[in-house]
């Protein structure tokens, strides 16, 4: 396939290749109306910057990018990715570097912003999250003369890129055996989007785990909102046969799951055991503290951060284990009595 030029650019935007010019490199001399047109028909058209143009232009932007595909509210209560940007960014100050954050509607709108970005070079590389299973940013991102990225993610969801992952499977299949360990036989998952990959492995490690003790586990699939994890549990806890102990995929999630236990009358841990997933400090300020599975959400954004700077400066790509979630006992769990 022949290679997009600023003239094929030109001519589909009825421009002169100076406008073009411009427009993808930011400088002045077109509207910014006219810009925006420009960037936007370089992105249909998967125009990427050579890399003999890249050295002569003095490609380097100091600047990452990160794309949120979520909804805005469920960003304004999840601490995970204020932790996790932190870590980032204590890499980026280090380098005199700047992120460059965007909130998406949704995969779609994610891909194109990588393509406006790598037409504009807006960034030197990119932070891609909550990969999914069949995921067209891993097919984009493999093409010639991609944009370096760091996945953070199991390295089964992204092959042939760099990858960053915790073993989430082991801390499920842990959590479930500590629960078995404590009588608990009926148990269930409030997990998050059925569509991100971490999802289904936790579920996959739930499954598997619940079975082999010969348990009987539940699943209910959410979008990690307070008000769906309340949902969820007041499901599971009004079955005829409800379980004796939850565990969940966020904090806030088991928060509203603490509220409904008391609501119904049940007590903590006594009647009903509780694990949240990503160990915030919400989950110590509540009573009875809540038992978490604890990492170290800032360095592992420190550790995406330096695997990004090695692929931009050509490193070859790897997977690289961060950490294993570790049960921190508290409060919430106990022996069934």
């Amino acid at each position: 396939m022949a290679r997009i030029t600023i003239a094929d650019i030109a001519r589909r935007a009825g421009v002169s290749t100076g406008a073009v010019s411009y427009a993808l490199n930011g400088r002045p001399g077109v509207s910014e109306a006219t810009r925006e047109r420009i960037l936007a028909i370089a992105a249909d058209l998967g125009w990427a910057p050579s890399s003999a143009a890249r050295s002569l232009s003095g490609a380097r932007t100091e600047t990452v990018g990160l794309v949120l595909a979520r909804d805005p509210q469920t960003l304004g209560f999840e601490s995970f990715y204020m932790q996790f940007v932190a870590g980032i960014e204590s890499v980026l100050t280090e380098r005199d570097y700047g992120l460059l954050l965007q909130v998406a509607p949704d995969l779609d709108a994610e891909v194109r912003t990588y393509r406006k970005w790598r037409a504009a070079r807006r960034v030197d590389g990119i932070v891609v999250v909550d990969p999914r299973l069949d995921d067209p940013r891993i097919a984009m991102l493999s093409v010639p003369e991609p944009l370096p990225a760091v996945v953070v993610g199991d390295p089964g969801l992204a092959e042939g890129l760099t990858t960053v992952w915790t073993d989430d499977a082991a801390a499920m299949r842990e959590s479930v055996r500590y629960l078995h360990a404590l009588g608990h036989r009926d148990v269930a998952r409030v997990a998050g989007s059925e569509g991100f990959g971490h999802t289904w492995i936790r579920d996959e490690a739930f499954r598997s785990e619940t079975t082999a003790l010969g348990m009987r586990g539940q699943l209910r699939s959410t979008d990690y909102t307070p008000e769906q994890g309340a949902l969820a549990t007041r499901d599971l806890l009004g079955s005829g046969r409800r379980p004796t102990a939850i565990v969940y995929d966020n904090d806030v999630m088991a928060l509203s799951g603490l509220g409904v236990a008391a609501e119904l009358g049940l007590t903590v841990p006594a009647d009903l055991s509780l694990i949240a997933w990503d160990d915030s400090p919400l989950c110590q300020a509540t009573f009875p503290q809540l038992t978490s599975l604890s990492h170290d959400v800032v360095a592992y954004g420190a550790h995406v951060a330096r695997r990004l700077f090695d692929r931009m400066a050509g490193e070859p790509v790897g997977g690289f284990h961060d950490s294993t979630p570790q049960l921190r006992v508290r409060g919430t769990t106990g022996p069934l009595t």
